[in-house]
């Protein structure tokens, strides 16, 4: 019987990305056992989805199983042989896009992204919805901030409240930021999780030619996925610019004073790490330092947090996918925050907003916790 050549030779975007550690996977289960798929008994399994990878063989094709990583990065930080996984799925993805066979669902998002610069299917004139009722600053050359309000924020009502507690606390602390409006276009970090690698590098570098051409040297992020494509991967295109995600600035700005909070608020609160800005991103204590600003020290910890947080489910294009009720993480966060006492469950990520906001009601649990973005804590609080 003829071998099977290895799937990671046949398919030249593997190599690229750097999936050619593929042939250190011992298929030791250190990544399907911390998956957050095992946890709720779904049908993604990320050993065998690397074992198909390794020999070659087709069934990784549908839904469930090659779209449903969400790229939250435990497999990665778990493997013992340092197997650069999420790579391995992008470029596997990326194979599907080459042939026109992604999800139909995800085929409507990187769609509308192309031609309407954002993944919602709405147009790019209503980018600036959010703003309405607010005097927000238009960056110029004599700005020192690009806010770079992600498209979450900027089309998804909830989401909007995020954009505009923003505002109101960059303008309370005098901060000299502007926003582009109907000129921006997604970051497409969506994208390229997907698998279009030709949609990405074209926005990425239509958003670095903008960028520079109107003098952008810092940019604050509300959401983490775009704090991740900014400080991560623009650079491969030349886009080099100082990056903060808002937890960041805003953590800085009360230590030194320049934000005052004028009350404390006298609730319970719990905060879900993003995976984003967490095991991505490595940043863990500021989220958590404005929360304890904002409330007196009344920050408590679910048992997964930090490192270990739960992954809400919407990273990796899942955001724009169908997750039955059963294989929801978001819903088991819920319960979990639930445990701890705390009346508000706070996060950092408008991914993760939506799909508790989402598990909230599904759970039937909207009279017994509050979800909130840390803007919207420091907002209450000034």
């Amino acid at each position: 019987m003829e071998a099977l050549t290895p799937f990671y030779e046949v398919n030249e975007a593997l190599v690229a990305m750097g999936a050619e550690k593929l042939n250190l996977c011992m298929q030791c289960g250190m990544c399907a056992g911390s998956c957050p798929w095992r946890i709720v008994d779904g049908p993604f399994n990320i050993r065998k989805l690397i074992r198909m990878a390794q020999l070659g063989v087709e069934g990784y094709e549908s839904d469930d199983i090659l779209y449903g990583c969400t790229t939250c990065n435990t497999c990665v930080l778990k493997c013992p042989r340092g197997v650069t996984i999420i790579d391995v799925v992008k470029a596997m993805r990326g194979m599907m896009a080459e042939a026109g066979t992604i999800p139909g669902v995800l085929k409507t998002a990187t769609g509308s992204v192309h031609s309407n610069g954002n993944p919602w299917s709405e147009p790019r004139e209503k980018r600036t919805t959010w703003m309405e009722g607010l005097d927000v600053p238009v960056f110029d050359e004599n700005t020192e901030y690009l806010l770079f309000v992600c498209c979450t924020s900027a089309y998804d009502p909830r989401g909007q409240k995020v954009a505009q507690a923003m505002v109101k606390v960059l303008s309370a602390a005098g901060v000299s930021f502007g926003v582009l409006g109907e000129e921006e276009s997604c970051c497409a970090e969506s994208v390229r999780k997907i698998g279009d690698e030709e949609l990405f590098m074209n926005m990425a570098q239509k958003n670095i030619k903008l960028y520079q051409g109107k003098g952008v040297k810092k940019i604050i992020t509300t959401s983490p996925h775009c704090y991740y494509t900014y400080t991560q991967e623009y650079p491969e295109f030349g886009g080099e610019f100082e990056v903060v995600h808002y937890t960041q600035l805003l953590a800085e700005l009360i230590e030194k004073g320049t934000v005052k909070l004028s009350k404390t608020l006298d609730k319970k609160v719990t905060y879900h790490d993003p995976c984003y800005l967490g095991r991505h991103s490595e940043v863990y204590d500021e989220p958590r330092a404005l929360i304890n600003a904002a409330t007196g020290d009344n920050l408590v910890e679910m048992k997964r947090s930090r490192d270990k947080s739960l992954c809400c489910g919407a990273g990796g294009g899942r955001l724009w996918m169908e997750t039955p009720p059963e294989w929801r993480f978001s819903d088991l966060r819920i319960h979990e925050a639930i445990e701890t006492g705390a009346t508000i469950l706070a996060t950092a990520c408008p991914y993760c907003i939506s799909m508790l906001e989402d598990s909230r009601k599904t759970v039937n649990k909207e009279d017994e916790i509050e979800i909130k973005d840390i803007s919207e804590l420091i907002a209450e609080a000034l």
